[in-house]
């Protein structure tokens, strides 16, 4: 019963019953009482002028007794109300139309025409009933009289209280009427809100197969699109991190497992020392390849996370290009690639330097790695409008259309490379590029492959140049 009563269908059909009563109760109280007041302002009115014009006459028969009685009851027939003759001392009426004087005895209406000397009209209640009375007072020879004409409104009020009636019945119909409609139309709203509900809770526990679907095209409509667009999108991020997930076991399981074949060749007492120092050196390539997928995974969980902050600083791009192929000279000559630094001179972006420094060592890594040898790669400096760009551009064949945007999802490799790498770099590269309000893009067309990495440019220049520190992502 507590549910019944605090359900969204019963509250709103409470709701729309209280809206038509109230409307409903405005409706009767500006018709009703206003109807009443016409129909008595009516007659008084009517009463007035025949009073007005009856006065005169009166006047003139009042010395008659008789004369004064026929035009009372002659008059009384024309204007289809009561007329009576009052003496100032309001003790009876000495002309009637009606056989009974008693109802003008002491009558208020009366005592206040004497007592201003105008003619007052007003409602006026007799027992049980209630009149419509005009009392026009006057002056002859004899003495002061009040003329009074006197109606009943028994007419005029069983018009209003049929209105009345017919008002309160139309109310109850339409309050009745309303609690049906209204909960019905609750019911079916509550109902959609129900599957809204229920659909909010497969989702919370990870079940993504059912879409979310509603035909309303109201703001229930738009909500059930907003959680189906929510369950598609969850399902895609728990795709990608049971993905996430099963790359990165994959990829620690690889060298760990090749580590524990080296050391269970190792313990073989006849190895000689030459092969000895080949299984050492091979097992210091697994630990640094598992101590940079643990550090990109690191980077990756800190950008998901949004704790990976950056600062912004003036840097500068040219004297970065210039660090990056310092650093990566000796890899260049072992693998017979052509390294060179190229572009323009104090290009300064507004970035954070070991950030900037990061993106370009995984640019120029890759371009080493994912090349043939003897192919040159050049990293030079650039600005373009209000950015700065560093440029990692090699003459490596070019990447195919479709690969393009794969290149900067999550542990995605392209078919026929070296699989030394963890396929993190670029994706590390993509968000710290963005969380320092830039961005990293690829061209590649004509046997050429360019990464640009696209910074604000620095609105002052550097106060005094200064060495890049290498520093390990």
């Amino acid at each position: 019963m507590s549910r019944f009563f605090h359900s969204v269908g019963t509250r709103l059909s409470l709701a729309l019953v209280l809206v038509v009563g109230i409307s409903l109760g405005i409706v009767y109280l500006a018709v009703v009482p206003s109807l009443q007041s016409r129909l008595e302002n009516a007659r008084l009115a009517q009463l007035s002028r025949a009073a007005r014009d009856l006065r005169g006459q009166v006047v003139k028969a009042t010395v008659v007794y008789p004369a004064l009685q026929n035009l009372a009851d002659t008059e009384s027939r024309d204007i289809g109300a009561r007329v009576a003759v009052l003496p100032s001392t309001l003790t009876g009426p000495i002309a009637d139309s009606s056989s009974s004087g008693a109802q003008f005895t002491n009558d208020p209406l009366a005592a206040r025409a004497l007592a201003n000397g105008h003619l007052e009209s007003g409602t006026v209640r007799h027992g049980e009933k209630q009149y419509a009375e005009v009392a026009a007072p006057y002056v002859n020879g004899t003495g002061s009289y009040v003329l009074m004409l006197s109606d009943s409104l028994d007419s005029q009020l069983g018009s209003v209280h049929l209105v009345q009636r017919r008002v309160l019945q139309s109310a109850a119909a339409a309050l009745l009427i309303s609690l049906l409609l209204g909960y019905g139309g609750a019911w079916i709203f509550a109902r959609r809100i129900r599957r809204l509900e229920q659909a909010a809770e497969r989702i919370a526990g990870g079940r993504f197969d059912e879409p979310v679907r509603d035909s309303g095209g109201d703001e229930l409509g738009d909500l059930a699109v907003a959680f189906e667009r929510m369950r598609v999108r969850l399902a895609q991020l728990d795709d990608a991190r049971r993905e996430f997930v099963a790359n990165a076991s994959h990829e620690l399981r690889t060298p760990l497992f090749s580590l524990a074949g080296f050391l269970e060749l190792m313990d073989d007492g006849d190895m000689d020392e030459q092969t000895r120092l080949e299984f050492l050196d091979s097992m210091r390539e697994q630990v640094t390849r598992l101590t940079k997928l643990a550090s990109d995974l690191l980077d990756l969980s800190r950008l998901d996370a949004g704790r990976m902050t950056v600062e912004r600083e003036p840097v500068d791009l040219s004297a970065l290009a210039e660090e990056l192929v310092e650093e990566f000279g000796p890899a260049a000559r072992a693998s017979e690639h052509v390294l060179e630094p190229s572009g323009r001179e104090g290009v300064v972006a507004a970035a954070d330097e070991l950030r900037a420094l990061q993106i370009g060592r995984i640019l120029v890594e890759n371009a080493l790695l994912h090349t043939p040898g003897g192919t040159p790669v050049w990293v030079r400096a650039s600005t373009s409008g209000d950015n700065a760009l560093l440029e990692v551009e090699d003459e490596g064949g070019g990447i195919a259309p479709e690969q393009r945007e794969q290149l900067f999802e999550r542990f995605y490799r392209l078919d026929g490379t070296r699989a030394s790498g963890s396929g993190l770099g670029l994706a590390i590269a993509k968000q710290l590029a963005e969380l320092m309000d830039g961005a990293l893009e690829l061209r590649s067309g004509g046997g050429r492959t360019t990464f640009t990495l696209i910074l604000p440019a620095a609105r002052a220049p550097l106060p005094h140049s200064r060495e890049l520190q290498t520093v390990l992502p």
